[in-house]
């Protein structure tokens, strides 16, 4: 079936098609279009169930009702949960969400930007890569609102979503600590990332509130598995009294538990882990792995609460900074002794 178009319906109702978008626009009073052509125009194009395009509105409105959103990878589950979550809300106050990947590439993100406001979006919902401050300042300057999350950029004046990063790795670690673990190292990204900074602060507070020695090991971010696996397994051989880890993200704590596993270790029994980020996977492994949880359900909620609100003027003139904090959930990797066998 063709899909109908502003020509279709002005053919129809013999009327010119400005007539026909001035009223779909909601124009029709400022345009000397009757209340009764009005009214004949909706109730015709609501039978035919005419729906206009977005773009074509944006064209005239200024407002294409779409959203938006980068994220570093939309495949993580962490920030394909959270686009689940900002989707639906928005959805349910008539925008749409469009996606965009990073890859924690300034480049890459600078040209998404650029490719969202080709697109006409109403507002961006932001996890930004270092090095793009600058645009972003210039989408606020032109009066795009913004709503960054999951890291912050220092400095920058706009709305935030933002996570207790460094409580967070702080409770990790102290739960490594209470749980008599001796010699904890720490595995991260060498990132100049404001919320891996965060987790690294939080490691060394904890490790230094226990008078213990700092272990840390700096991975580069686009480091593929086989090698990034490799090179914790060279670490954690090269450091044959470490008996924890705290993992700052989830995928280093795949490679990390597949490190552990060539080099002939038993989480839990010979080397206890914890991670920052839960992945539903973690209760399935056996033993389970404890993790600090964000409030995914949250910080989805929050970021489109502020945007609908930015979107729809009924918000205050001063910038939010919302601060969510984690939950540390024990299982079975941090549990430090074997239980004896049943005889």
């Amino acid at each position: 079936m063709k899909k109908l178009v502003i020509k279709d319906i002005a053919e129809q109702l013999q009327v010119s098609k400005s007539t026909i978008s001035f009223v779909l626009n909601g124009k029709a009073r400022q345009h000397g279009i009757s209340i009764k052509l009005e009214n004949k125009i909706l109730k015709y194009v609501e039978k035919v169930g005419y729906q206009p395009s977005r773009i074509a509105v944006g064209l005239s409105t200024g407002k294409s009702k779409t959203i938006g959103m980068l994220v570093e990878d939309i495949s993580d589950p962490f920030f394909s949960s959270i686009a689940r979550v900002v989707e639906r809300s928005a959805l349910s106050s008539g925008y749409r969400v469009i996606y965009g990947s990073t890859e924690n590439d300034t480049v890459q993100a600078i040209d998404l930007l650029q490719a969202f406001r080709n697109h006409n979006v109403d507002g961006y919902i932001i996890a930004p890569p270092p090095g793009i401050e600058n645009y972003i300042q210039e989408l606020i300057t032109d009066g795009f609102p913004v709503v960054v999350f999951d890291r912050d950029l220092p400095g920058l004046n706009c709305d935030k979503v933002l996570i207790d990063n460094f409580d967070g790795a702080l409770q990790a670690v102290e739960h490594l600590v209470a749980r008599q673990f001796k010699n904890i190292a720490m595995v991260t990204l060498l990132s100049r990332q404001n919320q891996m900074e965060e987790r690294t602060n939080g490691y060394l507070k904890a490790i230094d509130d226990a008078g213990l020695a700092k272990k840390i090991k700096q991975i580069p971010y686009d480091l593929e598995k086989p090698k990034c696996v490799e090179v914790i397994r060279k670490f954690l051989a090269g450091q044959k009294t470490i008996d924890a880890v705290f993992f700052s993200t989830n995928y280093l704590a795949l490679s990390g538990i597949e490190a552990i596993r060539q080099l002939g270790l038993r989480v839990a029994e010979d080397i206890g882990i914890v991670v920052f980020d839960d992945n539903t996977n973690f209760e399935l492994f056996s033993p389970s792995i404890s993790a600090v949880a964000q409030p995914v359900k949250q910080i989805g909620e929050q970021v489109t609460q502020i945007m609908l609100n930015r979107l729809q003027a009924n918000t205050p003139a001063g910038f939010e900074r919302v601060v969510l904090k984690t939950t540390l959930i024990a299982r079975e990797s941090t549990v430090n002794e074997v239980p004896a066998l049943v005889k």
